[in-house]
Order: C-alpha cells, then structure tokens, then sequence
C-alpha cells in the first residue's frame, strides 16, 4: 500500500496524519484527547481514517470511529477508506460500521475494483467478492419485501377507503346477501313446485281480500257502483 504515500510528504505536517500513517497508537490517542480534529485532511482530502485503512491499522481506524471521525468521508476522487484498504480485518471493521462495499468512487470503480488493480491477496479479493454477493441479494430481498409492503398497505388503504365512504351500501350489500341466503335455503326445503303453489294461493287469498273489502270484482269490466 506504500503507492498512496509516494511523493506525498504533506501529512507529515499534520501530526495526527503522520501517526495514522506511522501506526503510532499511542500518540494518536493522545492528539485526539488534546482535542485534534479527527476529520482532518491532506492536500489530496485524505483524512486519518484513509491513511490508517491503506496501512492496515485497524486499531487506529477504531480509535479514530471512538473521537468521531466520519467513516463515509471521501478524498478528492471519491475514494472512501474502504477503497484504499487492502486487508481483511480493516475491511471488515468499515463494513459492519456501515461503509457499502459497492460504493463507486469519481472513476466508477469499486473497493474490489482498486484492490484487484493494486494486486492484494487471495484473502482479501475472496472477502471482497463474498461482501458484494451478498449486499447484492440483501438489496434484491429488500427491495422485493419493500413492494410487498407497499402493495399490501395499498390494499389494506382501499379497503378502509370502501369501508368508510360506503358505508350505507355495505349495509344495504349485507342485508341483500342475506335475504337471498334465507329464500335459497327457504325454497330448497319447501321444494319448488310447493312454493309455487303457495304463491298462487297467496295470490287467490289476496284477491278475495280485496274483493271482500271493496265489493269489486277484480279483472271484471262494467262493475255497477257501489250504493251507500
């Protein structure tokens, strides 16, 4: 990894920055105690977290998260510390801190892009490509479970939407089905031809009715008028 720091003295200005990039524990810590900014950068908008990352100081990469220091911060080309790393315990600290292995940097090339690139070991190439696999099928998972949600809380809306704007119908709706149910139920029992014939007799019963209260004859031209 020495390639990041070739003829690039300007962290040696910045005390923190020397020892992110020396390793220097314990002189880190106490920068930070005394109040340095963990955010800080070189000419290049490196900050302590890329120069330890690219150096394989997990420690300091951790000591550095503890004061602050922002893990999703960029240089200048948009690499993270992700993209400089090339070492397994490092890349894994980044990652379940919440930096994506997928990210692109200004060129559109990867942490696994960069590290096949640089050459790094077996180890490392096989943890990035493991770590991408399965961020891709994490992102497809969510994905797929987000339209399901949204989907059923849609259903669920226009549901509640018909409940309360319809509310009389739903009730009209209900009664209806109902009454159908019983008459299904009534005429299976009775058979039909005997509700028929009780219709019929209904009938009859009904026009006897009316002539008996109205003294007329029904479907009979030429009824003489009552006489009170």
């Amino acid at each position: 990894m020495s390639y990041v720091f070739v003829n690039d003295s300007s962290q040696t200005n910045v005390p923190l920055l020397q020892s992110c990039t020396d390793g220097d524990f314990n002189y880190s810590k106490r920068l930070l105690e005394s109040g340095f900014d963990p955010n800080i950068r070189d000419s290049r908008g490196r900050t302590g977290l890329h120069l330890a990352a690219a150096r394989g100081n997990v420690d300091i990469c951790q000591l550095l998260h503890k004061f602050g220091a922002d893990l999703l911060a960029t240089d200048y080309q948009g690499n993270t510390a992700l993209h400089l790393c090339g070492h397994v315990d490092t890349i894994q600290f980044l990652v379940s801190n919440g930096l994506k292995i997928d990210i692109c940097n200004h060129q559109g090339a990867t942490p696994l892009v960069l590290a096949k690139r640089r050459g790094v070991n077996k180890d490392v190439i096989r943890l990035l490509e493991s770590l991408e696999e399965q961020e891709v099928k994490g992102f497809n998972r969510g994905t797929h479970s987000k339209l399901e949600t949204m989907q059923t809380a849609e259903s669920e809306s226009a549901m509640e939407s018909h409940s309360l704007l319809s509310p009389s119908l739903q009730q009209g709706e209900g009664v209806l089905s109902s009454f159908r149910t019983t008459w299904q139920e009534f005429v299976e029992d009775l058979g039909f031809w005997r509700v028929l014939l009780l219709i019929f007799v209904i009938a009859l019963l009904s026009l006897g009715i009316a002539y008996y209260v109205s003294g007329v004859l029904p479907f009979v031209e030429n009824q003489p008028e009552l006489v009170h």
